[in-house]
C-alpha cells in the first residue's frame, strides 16, 4: 500500500515540482521509482518452518451453534424427587455486543410531548400563511374603492377582521390539538404478513351445441304391416340361434359368467359391502381404544402374589366374548388357528337333546371382543370342529343330525362349501369329534370323524363332493345277543371323543359312553389294538400328550380325570374333581401342565411336578353357578386359556406365574429347555409310580 501511495502522490505534484526534483538530482532507485523496486519479506523469528506437504495440508473447523463456554454440569435441587438432579438443557446462546438505543416509544410520555411539540410549529406556520393572504386582499380592496368616499368607513369594517383572526391563532395556539390514539394491535399475538397467493379469476365456460334433428313422420299401420314386423323379428331370433350354436361351450361359459357379474354388479350397486372392509378397521380401532389397557399390557399383567403362595396360582379374567345370536346355545367346541394365534373359533349347540335349535360357528378375534369376525349359522347344532395346520381358513364341523361340514373362510357366505347327506353316507347320530388328517397319497384334503352310531369315518373331499370310507365299527365287547334262527346281533357302541398319535400316524383312541376307551389302527377295522376300562360313565374327551408318545389323558362324566401309559392297561394318575368333567386340555408350554374344567362352574390347573395330588389351581370362573363350564383350550404362544359355558359365553383368562413355573437356574449352569428335557420331567414322574406299583 505504500508503494501505491508514493506512486500517485507523485502524478499528482505539478510540472514545476517535478523540475525542481530534476535539479536536485535523485539517485536511482529513489522518488518515483521507488514502488517498482523487489521487497524483501521480513520473516518473523518464531516462525514455523513447514514443508511443502505440511503447507498444503488443510485443517478444517465445523461451526456449530453450540456454546463451548456453556457449563455442562448445572445441578438442581428437584423437591418432586428430593434430590440434586443434573440439568441436560443449558442456554447456549452468548452475547457479543449489546447497546442501550434512544428510541422512544410513542405511547410513553415523553413521546406523546414530542408529538405535541411538532403539532404546535406546523399550526404555528399554517396560521402565519392565512393572516399574510387575508392582508394582501384587503390592500387590493382598498386600491378599488379610492374614488368611492366611505374608504374610511372600507377599512374600519375591515379592522375587526384582522383583530378577529389574530384572535383565533391565538386560541389555536394556546390550546394544542390532542392525537387521534390509534388502536395498537397485540405485540405478542400479531404477524403482519400479507398472503402474497394469487386468487385466481372466476372464468364462464360456456359451449355450443346443435340442437337434435328433428323430422315429422306419419305413416298408416294395417295388417299387412305388422304381420311382415313380426316376421323380421322371427327371422333375427332364428339367425341369434344360429351364432350361439356356432360358439364354443367356454365361450358361452364366459358369457354367462359375465351376465351373472353384471346382474351381481347391479344388484350390489346400492349395497354396504364396498364399505365392509374400512368399517371392519374402524370397527377394530375403536375397540382397541375401548379396551386399550388389556389389549397392550395383557402380556405383562402378573400376580404379584404369587410369591408369597407356594404351591398355588390364580386365574385372571381378561375378556368375555359373547353374541346376541347365540346367547342361548351352548359352547359345544373351541379351537384356536394355527396361523393367527389372536384368532379362535366357537361351535354353537345344545347337549339336550330335547331343545335342539340351531348351530351357530363364530370366529374371535382377540383385537376386537366386542363381535365376532365371521358368522355362520347351520339349521342344526354344530357338535365340535377342526381347523386345518396347513390351510387355516379350513373350518370342519360336525352336526348333531349327523351331518359334517366344511367352511373355507375366504369365501364368508352362510353356505359350507362342502357338507355330507344321506348319499353320502352321513352319521345317523351326532357328530361328537372331527379330526384332520395328513392329506392322502393322491394329495386329497382328508378328515376322521366318529358318532354316537358306533362308525367312525374318514372323509375325503374331492373336486365338488366329500367320499366317505368307513374305518372301524365300534362293538361293545360282551353284549352279544340271540336273535332269531340262532343268530348273534352285536351292540354298537357309541363314540364319544378320539384323539390321534402326534407321531404315529394309524395309531388313535376312541372314548365310548360306556365308559371304555379303545387303541386303535387305520389299518384293522374289525379288532382294537387295546381296550382300557377306564371310566365308569360316557368318556368326554380323550387327549394324547403334545411332549411324551406313550401318555394320554381322558375324563369322564365321573367326575375322576385319568392319565395313561398306554402300555399299561391302569391309570397312572387319578384325580377326582367332585363333579363332571366336561373337558381337558394339555399345556403348550409344559409336558407336566394340563386343565381341567367342571359342570359345577370350577377351572383346575394341575402341575404334575409341584403338586401330583391336587390341582394348585381351583378358581370359579362363571359368575352364576347354574352355568355349566364345557370346553377349555390352551393359547399355542401366550400364557391364557379360553373356556366356554352353557350359555353362549367365552371367558379369556391369563395363568399367573405360579402356574406356568419354568426350570429355575442352577449357579454355573445354564437352564436346559426343549422338548427332550419335558419327556425326561414326566418320566421322572411315570417311573416313581411305576416302581410304587410294583412293589404294592
Amino acid at each position: 500500500t505504500s508503494c501505491f501511495c508514493s506512486f500517485f502522490q507523485s502524478i499528482s505534484v505539478g510540472r514545476g515540482t517535478r523540475k525542481r526534483d530534476e535539479d536536485s538530482g535523485t539517485e536511482v532507485g529513489e522518488g518515483t521509482d521507488e514502488w517498482a523496486q523487489s521487497k524483501a519479506t521480513v520473516r518473523p523469528p518464531d516462525q514455523l518452518e513447514l514443508t511443502d506437504a505440511e503447507l498444503k495440508e488443510e485443517f478444517t473447523r465445523i461451526l456449530t451453534a453450540n456454546n463451548p463456554h456453556a457449563p455442562q454440569n448445572i445441578v438442581r435441587y428437584s423437591f418432586k424427587e428430593g434430590t440434586y438432579k443434573l440439568i441436560g438443557v443449558v442456554n447456549q446462546l452468548a452475547v457479543h455486543f449489546s447497546q442501550v438505543g434512544n428510541l422512544i416509544p410513542k405511547d410513553s410520555d415523553e413521546g406523546r410531548r414530542q408529538h405535541y411539540r411538532d403539532e404546535l410549529a406546523a399550526s404555528s406556520q399554517e396560521s402565519t400563511k392565512v393572516v399574510i393572504s387575508e392582508t394582501e386582499i384587503l390592500e387590493e380592496e382598498e386600491e378599488l374603492k379610492e374614488t368611492e368616499a366611505e374608504t374610511e368607513a372600507g377599512s374600519q369594517t375591515d379592522m375587526p377582521v384582522a383583530e378577529v383572526a389574530e384572535k383565533v391563532t391565538e386560541e389555536e395556539l394556546m390550546t394544542p390539538k390532542q392525537p387521534k390514539e390509534r388502536k395498537l394491535t397485540n405485540k405478542f399475538n400479531f404477524s403482519e404478513r400479507a398472503s402474497q397467493t394469487l386468487n385466481n379469476p372466476l372464468r364462464d365456460r360456456e359451449c355450443q351445441m346443435e340442437p337434435p334433428p328433428r323430422t315429422n313422420f306419419s305413416a298408416t299401420a294395417n295388417q299387412w304391416e305388422i304381420y311382415d314386423a313380426y316376421v323380421e323379428e322371427l327371422e333375427k331370433q332364428e339367425k341369434t340361434k344360429e351364432k350361439e350354436k356356432a360358439k364354443t361351450p367356454v365361450a358361452k361359459k364366459m358369457g354367462k359368467m359375465a351376465m351373472r357379474k353384471m346382474t351381481s354388479m347391479e344388484s350390489q350397486s346400492d349395497d354396504i359391502t364396498k364399505v365392509t372392509q374400512a368399517a371392519k378397521i374402524v370397527e377394530r380401532m375403536v375397540n382397541q381404544n375401548t379396551y386399550d389397557d388389556v389389549a397392550q399390557d395383557f402380556k405383562y399383567y402378573e400376580d404379584a402374589a404369587d410369591e408369597y403362595r407356594d404351591q398355588e396360582g390364580t386365574l385372571l379374567p381378561l375378556w368375555k366374548f359373547q353374541n346376541d345370536k347365540a346367547k342361548r346355545l351352548a359352547v359345544t367346541a373351541l379351537c384356536w388357528n394355527p396361523k393367527y394365534n389372536d384368532l379362535f373359533a366357537v361351535g354353537h349347540g345344545s347337549y339336550d337333546f330335547m331343545k335342539q335349535s340351531q348351530g351357530m360357528l363364530l370366529l374371535y378375534s382377540m383385537k376386537n371382543p366386542s363381535f365376532p369376525e365371521y358368522i355362520f349359522s347351520s339349521e342344526s347344532g354344530i357338535m365340535c370342529l377342526d381347523m386345518h395346520v396347513d390351510h387355516p381358513y379350513l373350518v370342519v364341523v360336525g352336526h348333531y343330525d349327523g351331518n359334517v361340514a366344511i367352511y373355507n373362510l375366504k369365501k364368508p357366505h352362510s353356505q359350507p362349501s362342502f357338507r355330507s347327506s344321506a348319499k353320502s353316507g352321513k352319521h345317523t347320530d351326532p357328530v361328537w369329534q372331527v379330526r384332520w388328517q395328513k392329506d392322502d397319497m393322491d394329495n386329497n384334503l382328508n378328515f376322521f370323524s366318529v358318532s354316537s352310531d358306533g362308525r367312525i369315518v374318514s372323509w375325503t373331499l374331492l373336486k365338488s363332493e366329500l367320499v366317505h370310507t368307513d374305518v372301524i365299527k365300534l362293538k361293545a365287547e360282551g353284549s352279544t345277543t340271540d336273535g332269531l334262527d340262532g343268530l348273534q346281533l352285536h351292540t354298537m357302541g357309541c363314540g364319544t371323543a378320539f384323539d390321534f398319535h402326534k407321531e404315529i400316524d394309524y395309531m388313535f383312541l376312541v372314548g365310548t359312553e360306556e365308559g371304555k376307551i379303545y387303541k386303535c389302527s387305520k389299518s384293522y377295522s374289525s379288532k382294537f389294538l387295546d381296550t382300557y376300562d377306564a371310566h365308569n360313565m360316557a368318556v368326554d374327551a380323550v387327549s394324547w400328550s403334545p411332549y411324551h408318545t406313550k401318555v394320554f389323558m381322558s375324563c369322564s362324566s365321573d367326575w375322576t380325570v385319568k392319565i395313561w401309559d398306554h402300555t399299561i392297561k391302569t391309570p397312572m394318575f387319578i384325580y377326582d374333581l367332585n363333579s363332571a368333567v366336561g373337558d381337558v386340555a394339555w399345556a403348550p408350554y409344559s409336558s407336566t401342565v394340563f386343565a381341567a374344567v367342571t359342570t359345577n362352574g370350577k377351572t383346575h390347573v394341575f402341575d404334575l411336578s409341584i403338586n401330583k395330588y391336587e390341582a394348585i389351581c381351583s378358581q370359579p370362573v362363571v359368575t352364576k353357578k347354574k352355568n355349566k363350564i364345557t370346553h377349555v383350550q390352551f393359547n399355542p404362544i401366550h400364557p391364557i386359556i379360553i373356556v366356554g359355558d352353557d350359555r353362549g359365553h367365552v371367558i379369556c383368562l391369563k395363568l399367573s406365574p405360579n402356574l406356568r413355573k419354568m426350570p429355575k437356574e442352577k449357579k454355573g449352569q445354564e437352564v436346559q429347555k426343549g422338548p427332550a428335557v419335558e419327556i425326561a420331567k414326566l418320566d421322572k414322574l411315570l417311573n416313581l409310580v411305576r416302581e410304587v406299583k410294583t412293589k404294592t
